[in-house]
């Protein structure tokens, strides 16, 4: 690339948030000129510091293409850690207190990462294993394949709630099922990755799935994420796809052409594409009691479990009373199983025109009305 060459923007001014660009220089740098506490979500892939010494070759004798840039190398642990610490501090500076931070890495450096996060205070959500369903093989056959990579989910402190986490979309995405924390994913392979010449562009390209499920996971639309390392810009594409902002910071120019090439072609999702199931924690709460007020169901009306196994009244002040035992749906549906809890919403029942609905029902227009 001819040093003339204009590629990414400067770095921003104090307190601004350059929203969709990529910044080329020191990410600690940029990351202290941005606004405090004004990114949503961080993921950040730094440099494994794999502290190569030896070529690495296949049976056939030629050469595989490890990670062996410049911006890969340090001269000790502690000049690793010692940058690791600081990003990670420069980085919970603009973090949001409602934010989260992901972090992946191998074996080489994730253990050095985690400690530091540690150090720092952060709270670990979870640690992530990407199993790869195509990992590249062990040519010298002297250790196991190495087929995972580990990222590190984090708030920012254990007393920073409310961040985001879409579990039932995560449910709806996996057949119904609770998301684990081990993931099958192929790697970035095919016409995915990117290639300067006949070599890979970038030797960690992560592939766009992993980005997809990180991002559902934790963000929504319009939300800001910030990537450090941004390379050929896997975070900015899918982020754009998801109706998200993305700020990238890197500090190769070829890289940060490849990325704007890149993201050009991305088409974000239409409004209708973006959407996707909420939590029920985050819907707006109702209480049973407004019910009775809209008439919705009737004070002295009869409820019963699907089965009519149990029944219990409703009073004026939409508690329910049987057995001269009163309570609220949920304490009344517990006291009648003889069980240490209920969700009184989906077990009571009322008769409708010759068939029973769930008292949810009723619940979920309410929550429609308010949405509207």
């Amino acid at each position: 690339m001819s040093k003339k060459a204009v590629v990414g923007k400067k770095a921003p001014a104090k307190n601004s948030l350059p929203l969709d660009q990529i910044i080329q220089g020191n990410c600690i740098e940029v990351l202290n000129s941005l606004p405090e506490k004004s990114v949503d979500v961080i993921f950040a892939d730094p440099p494994y510091n794999m502290q190569l010494k030896d070529t690495l070759r296949r049976p056939d004798n030629s050469k595989v293409n490890g990670v062996d840039d410049a911006w890969d190398k340090f001269s000790s642990f502690n000049a690793y850690d010692h940058f690791t610490f600081e990003w990670l501090t420069a980085a919970k500076r603009v973090l949001k207190d409602t934010g989260t931070i992901w972090v992946i890495g191998s074996y080489h450096n994730i253990f050095r990462v985690g400690n530091a996060l540690q150090n720092l205070d952060y709270w670990i959500l979870n640690d992530i294993i990407w199993r790869k369903s195509n990992p590249m093989p062990n040519f010298r056959g002297t250790r196991f394949t190495n087929a995972h990579e580990t990222l590190i989910w984090a708030a920012k402190s254990a007393d920073k709630g409310g961040y985001t986490f879409n579990y039932d979309a995560m449910k709806s995405m996996n057949e119904d099922v609770q998301m684990r924390s081990d993931w099958v994913l192929p790697i970035c392979s095919g016409k995915e990755r990117l290639k300067s010449g006949d070599k890979k562009a970038h030797a960690t390209q992560k592939p766009e799935s992993l980005l997809y499920r990180v991002l559902m996971s934790s963000t929504k639309p319009g939300d800001m994420i910030l990537d450090p390392f941004f390379g050929t810009g896997t975070t900015g594409a899918v982020a754009k796809m998801l109706g998200r902002h993305y700020i990238g910071i890197d500090r190769e120019s070829d890289y940060i052409k490849l990325a704007e090439d890149r993201i050009k072609k991305v088409k974000p999702l239409s409004e209708e594409a973006l959407g996707f199931t909420q939590s029920k924690r985050s819907q707006p709460r109702v209480p049973f009691g407004s019910l009775i007020e809209r008439g919705m169901i009737k004070p002295g009306v009869t409820l019963v479990d699907p089965n009519r196994r149990y029944a219990a009244k409703v009073r004026s002040d939409g508690t329910l009373i049987t057995d001269k035992t009163s309570g609220s749906i949920h304490q009344i549906g517990a006291h009648v199983q003889g069980a240490p809890a209920c969700n009184g919403w989906t077990f009571w029942h009322v008769e409708k025109r010759g068939g029973l609905v769930p008292i949810d029902t009723f619940r979920q227009k309410v929550r429609a009305e308010m949405a509207n």
